[in-house]
C-alpha cells in the first residue's frame, strides 16, 4: 500500500544541467512528480519516476566544493570515515567528478572510485557501474549522494553487499525530515527518486555503528554492516503527512518582489534548489533580475525550463542596487554570502522558519 504525499507537474528532468542559450533551456525535458510513502517500508519515492528520462553528460554541473562552507562539510565527513575506516581499503561508488575521492587520497586513504560518468584522468577510478563482474571488493564502501537517485535502493544495496561480500558502508543522503521541518518544497526534484529519513536508513540494517545528521541537518549519514542489510523491514511504520503551508515561502517571495519591483531582486544559488525556486517564481508571474552562482561552470549559461541566465557574484553585484532583495537558497551559505557581498543587500534565507 502506498499513499500520496505531494504532486507537482513539469519539473526539469535534470535540474543541474545547464544550457548554452535560453531557447534550448526553455525547450528542455520536463516530467512529473508523484511523491508517495510505502506503508510497509516507510520509504518515500516518486511513483511517476522514469529512469530512462535521465542522461548525464558534460553539461551536468553539480560541484559544490567551490564553497568554503561545503569544504568544511567534506572535512566533517572525512572525520566520520576516519573513525570507522582508517587504514582500510575503500571503494567510493558513484564518485562523480572525483573531488571527495581526491581529498581522501591526499590524506593517505587507499581508495578506488567507480562512476560511469567520471570524466577525469585518475587511473584509480573505473568508468562503470558497480557490479560483481568487476571483481572488486574492499573493507568498506563509501556511498555519498547516490541512493536518492536509484529507483530500487534496497536492491541496489543488496547488489553492492553481494559484490563486496559484506564489509561496512558509509551512506550519505539528503534528509527528508529537514525538508519537511523547513518547508523546503524546492528541495524536491525529479532527479531524486527517493527521500530518506534517519529511521528509514536505520531500519535497513541489523547492525548500525553510527548515524546522524550533517550539513546543518540537511543531510543524513549512517555507518553500518553491509552483511546485515534487511530486504524487508521488521515492522510497519507510521504514516507521514506534509506540514500545513508547505509551499508558503513561494507566496512570500512573490509578495516581496511585487511590493517593490524597483528595489531589484536575485536568487543566490543556481543548483537544484535555485533552479526549482526560480522556475516556480516565474510560473507565479514574477521574475528575479539575476540568478547567481559561484560555480564558474554555470556562469553565463541558462537554467532548464525557466531559461534564466546564471550570473557570477561580481556581475550580479555590479548590476544590483544596494538594498536589493537577495533570496538565499541555502541558509548554510548565508554568512559566506553576506561576507562576499559586503552586507549591502536585504537577505532572505528561504529555508528558515522566519521566512515562511
Amino acid at each position: 500500500m502506498k499513499h500520496e504525499l505531494y504532486r507537482v507537474t513539469d519539473l526539469p528532468v535534470l535540474q543541474n544541467r545547464t544550457f548554452a542559450d535560453a531557447a534550448s533551456a526553455q525547450a528542455s525535458a520536463s516530467a512529473d512528480m508523484l511523491l508517495v510513502q510505502d506503508e510497509r517500508s516507510g520509504l518515500i519515492f516518486n511513483a511517476a519516476f522514469d529512469a530512462d528520462k535521465l542522461s548525464y553528460d558534460a553539461d551536468y554541473q553539480n560541484e559544490q566544493a567551490h564553497s568554503g562552507q561545503f569544504q568544511k562539510h567534506l572535512s566533517d565527513v572525512e572525520g566520520i570515515i576516519a573513525k570507522h575506516f582508517k587504514g582500510q581499503e575503500l571503494i567510493e561508488v558513484g564518485c562523480g567528478k572525483g573531488y571527495f575521492l581526491e581529498l581522501l587520497k591526499g590524506l593517505g586513504y587507499a581508495i578506488t572510485g567507480i562512476d560511469p560518468a567520471y570524466e577525469g584522468e585518475n587511473a584509480d577510478v573505473i568508468k562503470a557501474p558497480f557490479t560483481r563482474g568487476l571483481g572488486l571488493a574492499a573493507d568498506a564502501i563509501v556511498l555519498r549522494h547516490v541512493l536518492e537517485h536509484i529507483q530500487d535502493p534496497v536492491s541496489f544495496l543488496a547488489e553492492i553487499a553481494n559484490a563486496n561480500q559484506g564489509g561496512q558502508i558509509y551512506i550519505e543522503v539528503p534528509c527528508f525530515d529537514w525538508i519537511l521541518e523547513h518547508k523546503a518544497w524546492f528541495d524536491l526534484f525529479y532527479e531524486h527518486v527517493n527521500y530518506f529519513r534517519l529511521d528509514d536508513l536505520r531500519r535497513m540494517f541489523g547492525t548500525v555503528h553510527e548515524a546522524g545528521h550533517l550539513f546543518g541537518g540537511q543531510y543524513l549519514y549512517i555507518v553500518a554492516d553491509l552483511g546485515t542489510l534487511r530486504l524487508t523491514p521488521e515492522q510497519p511504520v507510521p504514516r507521514l503527512a506534509l506540514p500545513d503551508g508547505f509551499t508558503a515561502s513561494l507566496d512570500r517571495a512573490v509578495q516581496i518582489i511585487q511590493s517593490a519591483p524597483e528595489q531589484g531582486s536575485a536568487i543566490w544559488g543556481a543548483s537544484s534548489k535555485g533552479v526549482i525556486y526560480s522556475l516556480f517564481l516565474q510560473r507565479a508571474g514574477v521574475a528575479v533580475d539575476r540568478v547567481v552562482d559561484i560555480n564558474p561552470a554555470k556562469q553565463g549559461r541558462y537554467l532548464p525550463l525557466s531559461g534564466a541566465r546564471v550570473s557570477s557574484p561580481q556581475e550580479a553585484m555590479d548590476a544590483l542596487p544596494e538594498g536589493a532583495n537577495l533570496f538565499v537558497m541555502n541558509s548554510n551559505y548565508l554568512e559566506e554570502i553576506k561576507r562576499m557581498t559586503g552586507g549591502r543587500y536585504v537577505y532572505h534565507a528561504v529555508d528558515s522558519a522566519s521566512f515562511q
